[in-house]
């Protein structure tokens, strides 16, 4: 009796610890970028050299969040220049689970026999043309999102400025990622891994200057440009998780900045489940061995009183 009653518990615990330790899906789908134009060498060089790139990438992808190369002889039309790009806050075991997809997808999406395309996930982008192929400016703006939730109240354009101004100043640093919390605002930014101190700050700061035209007073927006992206979410009663939300009425407004930058944030989280799942796991064993006792017991006593009833 003790084992089958003993099991389901077990299982409830594997299913809340498989539940509870999984986050936002990397792999989640952003948005797309494919050229109308066709590989035209009937050789199927090209098809091969971009077979030959996706490996390539996908290989580099778990040792380091950015790489670039080209495949071929770089002769026009047949040879490929591409690259992926992973979060800053990204392991590279989620760097490499995140870019694994994106071939797949592109061909959902794009075909397999486009001559330019780019993917973005939520947790890494890949693109790809063939060589001498139109670039396109840094700062062109490929695409954004903006929240229907909107602020209401005074203040919120404000706090907006100061928070994407702290994306300019922390990118800065060299790293070219960025993310940080500030006045109830949660923010980051990142740019492409070759592209210069100098061209990375104007480029999220031209992206900063979209989100505030394009998303206005949206909680949250995501403005990606060819060779950099920010993303910030607005929390009225405080970024959770942080320490400085609340349920008080002042809106949970931080005045410091807190740095999240290289998954701590994340890290943290994690750790605090842990202490949650051992916690829960100790309970839900505990409550297991009672009824396995409680069963025993009571076999017990059945096969106690059954003996003596015979007199």
């Amino acid at each position: 009796m003790g084992p089958p009653l003993a099991t389901p518990f077990f299982l409830l615990i594997l299913s809340i610890c498989s539940s509870t330790f999984s986050y936002a899906d990397l792999t989640t789908f952003v948005y797309k970028g494919c050229a109308n134009q066709k590989f035209q060498d009937p050789s199927g060089i090209s098809s091969q050299n971009l077979k030959s790139l996706y490996a390539n990438l996908i290989s580099q992808s778990s040792t380091t969040n950015f790489y670039n190369t080209t495949t071929g002889n770089d002769q026009l039309t047949t040879s490929i220049t591409g690259l992926y790009q992973c979060r800053g806050d990204l392991s590279n075991s989620d760097c490499n689970t995140c870019v694994k997809k994106i071939p797949e997808t592109i061909e959902k999406v794009c075909g397999g026999d486009t001559i330019a395309a780019r993917v973005q996930l939520d947790g890494c982008y890949m693109r790809y043309e063939v060589v001498g192929f139109p670039p396109a400016s840094a700062t062109e703006l490929l695409y954004k999102q903006c929240a229907s939730n909107r602020a209401s109240g005074s203040g919120f354009d404000d706090r907006l400025e100061s928070a994407l101004e702290q994306i300019e100043k922390g990118i800065g640093n060299g790293k070219g990622y960025y993310a940080a919390e500030y006045q109830s605002v949660s923010v980051l930014g990142q740019c492409e891994g070759d592209l210069g101190n100098a061209d990375c700050v104007n480029c999220v700061k031209t992206a900063a200057e979209n989100g505030k035209s394009a998303c206005g007073s949206s909680l949250s927006g995501r403005i990606y440009l060819q060779q950099c992206y920010i993303g910030y979410t607005y929390y009225p009663n405080g970024v959770p998780g942080s320490g400085t939300g609340g349920g008080g009425g002042g809106g949970g407004i931080d005045t410091g900045v807190m740095e999240t930058g290289g998954g701590g944030g994340r890290h943290n989280t994690q750790k605090l489940v842990a202490i949650v799942i051992g916690g829960l796991a100790g309970l839900f064993l505990g409550i297991a061995f009672l009824l396995v006792l409680k069963s025993a017991f009571k076999k017990k006593k059945d096969k106690y009183s059954h003996h003596h009833g015979g007199y």
